[in-house]
């Protein structure tokens, strides 16, 4: 009897998994895909039904050879990557290299790297899933011929190096829409009037002035508030209506995907992207001591809250013993799944529970440790008793006015001990009351009116975008992190401290394709299409049907878009501004850096200058004034500048062209991996951000977010 053989997708998977097989297995990694579509062309044969031309990746001959190698003297091949359309399309590129006719090959799947599931899933094999991987195709192709046929129109109407995506471009207008809305937002002012009381013991609390007349009041103005401020001059107070009833509040279900990047977002501040790539790690498996690698959660990229009895009944035995039997519901809390949700996998949750949180820490990094305790909390919290809660209400009269005051107090924390659920604006907190009665006086020790004015909606966080994305359903939750992080790349959108801004070029192409081609930015239309994704994965459409319907329509636009498309490159706004070194009129022109004044006399006249525009319209030219450093010049020691070129922003000798020195920006941060070295500024070949250790190549530490405290 000859070895089996298993593949999955990733060295570290594949190290977990060796240790539970023993040496019957053999254990391989792909190292993700090994096909692909070409980068360098649109790879889709239109007129021959969409047929994809796929290709080995670069870089990847050597990892086939020797799976071909392996599977060659193998007595069976099991096919292991990630439970999900990306993982069976690595399965089913690897079978056609290594076992074409299908003869000993199978397909394992396992929602978590546990022994006692990856043991299962080997003793009951399946078969590859055709309407999964197509399913996969179809998204892969779709995207394909959005992105590489319009991105060429907007390098000829715009600039070189932008893109169009899909579901991308959706996710820049959603984020254009509410910036307009924010723009177009007439504050409305409104006033209110809080009071101080007094009770006999010394005790304070405040309460808001609620009703007139018995109904609700509102005071648009600051007469209005004086007017009442007047009315109740004088007055005696004493407690009216109290209210005292006891509510339950229920746990938050176990961790989607989704809900695991908004949590992730709002308590530790992590990236949609960062908190993905953490749990890869925790689900590929850690090393914990002498156990070796250990997959410390269940598979991450799922929108199911199904939770497995097993798993149920270990929460449960975990409960009772850290908490007490109080803690424990009657029975198991079993939580509904959406109806478009795909069920094949559970929710995110630990796999092993003698592996708390402060057991495994000092294996984990302080970021894996904050994710794990993050999944781990809120798992045990959904399996926990409701919380208890006493909320009194109080009435206050005042002649014909009536003011407001509530307070809560947790009478049983249940699941609260463990876990509260964040939110995007944090809620007012309610204050404490102290024992009242019903008519017993009061002293008010101030009263204050305040002026408000109604707020514009919020822009979007990473958190509030995924939660709008998946409410729309636009992309799928193991797309949102590469949504979020390419409108940031693309430079279509600036995350400020939080907070996610459309820049002017994201305004302007976000404009062009809305007018170009409005059915792929429509949300319901990019909804629909993720639909016909899943009816393709269900077996109830072929895949080749839907890119025809797709693509009759989405042609037409093509063409329609390559003549009418606004041309922002050639176009020119005349101004009354005049060139400073011919004479000649000055024109606004689009460029990499957005809108610029020029010369009308170019190419004979290359002058050029920034400008600003006042509320008339009138346009005032603006003198660049050089980003200086404090750097000096290695060279000549003069003062260096900053300047930017086609790789990003550099330092260079203020005395150019004399002395041509230059060096990368410094961010004055030190690297924490050598010492005196500092973090400097560099960008890749597309264009993105990234700090690296200024002693490379002796220390090569990169990173592409600054540590968090020095950044701030």
């Amino acid at each position: 009897m000859g070895k089996s053989l298993v593949i999955v997708e990733s060295p570290a998977k594949a190290k977990t998994i060796n240790k539970f097989l023993g040496k019957d297995f053999t254990v391989l990694a792909s190292i993700g895909h090994i096909k692909d579509l070409p980068k360098s062309k649109l790879g889709v044969e239109i007129e021959n039904d969409f047929e994809p031309q796929y290709e080995v990746i670069k870089g990847k001959a050597n990892t086939i050879k020797e799976l071909k190698k392996a599977g060659k003297s193998a007595e069976k091949i099991y096919l292991a990557p990630d439970p999900d359309r990306e993982g069976e399309a690595i399965a089913w590129h690897i079978a056609q290299e290594i076992d074409k006719k299908n003869e000993k090959t199978m397909r394992v799947l396992f929602n978590e790297i546990t022994e006692k599931a990856v043991k299962e899933a080997i003793d009951h094999p399946t078969v590859l899933d055709k309407n999964k991987f197509e399913a996969q195709q179809a998204r892969r192709v779709l995207d394909r011929l959005v992105g590489y046929q319009v991105s060429p129109i907007l390098w000829d109407k715009v600039r070189r190096g932008l893109s169009a995506g899909r579901v991308q471009s959706v996710a820049v207008r959603l984020i254009c829409d509410r910036e307009r809305e924010i723009q177009a937002f007439v504050p409305k002012e409104y006033w209110s009037i809080s009071a101080e009381f007094e009770t006999g013991n010394k005790e304070r609390f405040t309460a808001r002035l609620a009703k007139k007349d018995n109904k609700k009041l509102e005071l648009n103005n600051e007469g209005e508030s004086k007017e009442a401020l007047r009315e109740i001059e004088g007055a005696e107070f004493k407690v009216g209506e109290i209210e005292t009833k006891e509510t339950k509040r229920n746990p938050s279900p176990p961790f989607t995907t989704s809900k695991l990047q908004q949590e992730s977002s709002r308590k530790l501040g992590f990236t949609a992207k960062k908190t993905m790539m953490l749990a890869q790690q925790l689900y590929e498996g850690v090393d914990i001591g002498d156990e070796g690698p250990v997959g410390l959660i269940s598979y991450m990229r799922t929108d199911s809250t199904r939770i497995s009895n097993e798993a149920i009944a270990a929460a449960r035995a975990y409960i009772e013993g850290k908490y007490g039997a109080g803690y424990l519901p009657g029975k198991p809390l079993v939580y509904k799944t959406r109806k478009k949700t795909q069920d094949a996998h559970e929710a995110i949750r630990p796999t092993y529970f003698q592996y708390t949180p402060d057991e495994v820490k000092k294996f984990l990094s302080k970021d894996q440790f904050k994710l794990y305790q993050l999944i781990w909390n809120r798992f045990i919290a959904c399996q926990m008793a409701p919380a208890l809660i006493d909320q009194t209400r109080v009435q206050i009269p005042a002649r014909n006015y009536t003011f407001a005051a509530s307070g809560s107090t947790i009478k049983f924390p249940g699941f609260m001990a463990v876990y509260i659920e964040g939110q995007d604006i944090e809620e007012e907190k309610e204050e404490r009351l102290p024992a009242l009665k019903k008519d017993e006086p009061l002293t008010l020790a101030g009263i204050t009116p305040a002026q408000h004015f109604t707020q514009p909606p919020p822009r979007f966080t990473e958190a509030s975008l995924v939660k709008e994305l998946e409410e729309n359903g636009i992309g799928r939750p193991s797309t949102y992190a590469a949504i979020i992080s390419t409108v940031q790349e693309r430079e279509y959108v600036l995350k400020d401290k939080t907070q996610l801004k459309p820049t002017e070029l994201g305004f302007m192409v976000t404009d062009l394709l809305i007018q170009s081609f409005p059915e792929i930015l429509d949300v319901e239309f990019t909804a629909h299409m993720e639909e016909e994704l899943d009816m393709i994965e269900e077996g109830q459409t072929p895949w080749r049907k839907t890119m025809e319907e797709f693509y009759a329509p989405f042609k037409e636009s093509l063409e329609k878009a390559k003549k009418d498309m606004k041309n922002l490159k050639a176009e020119e706004t005349p101004t009354d501004v005049i060139c400073d070194k011919c004479g000649k009129a000055m024109n606004i022109k689009w460029g990499r850096k957005g809108k610029f004044l020029a010369c009308s006399g170019y190419p004979e006249c290359k002058n050029t200058k920034d400008f600003t525009v006042d509320e008339s319209g009138k346009v005032t030219p603006v003198e660049r004034v050089a980003e200086t450093s404090e750097t000096p010049c290695p060279k000549c020691g003069k003062q260096m500048v900053v300047k930017s070129g086609r790789f990003g922003r550099f330092l260079a000798c203020s005395d150019y062209p004399n002395c041509k020195s230059t060096l990368p920006v410094t961010t004055g941060i030190p690297c924490p991996n050598d010492d005196g070295g500092m973090l400097v500024e560099r960008r890749t070949k597309r264009g993105r951000v990234f700090f690296s250790c200024s002693k490379y190549p002796k220390c090569d530490y990169a990173t592409w977010e600054l540590p968090k405290a020095a950044a701030e």
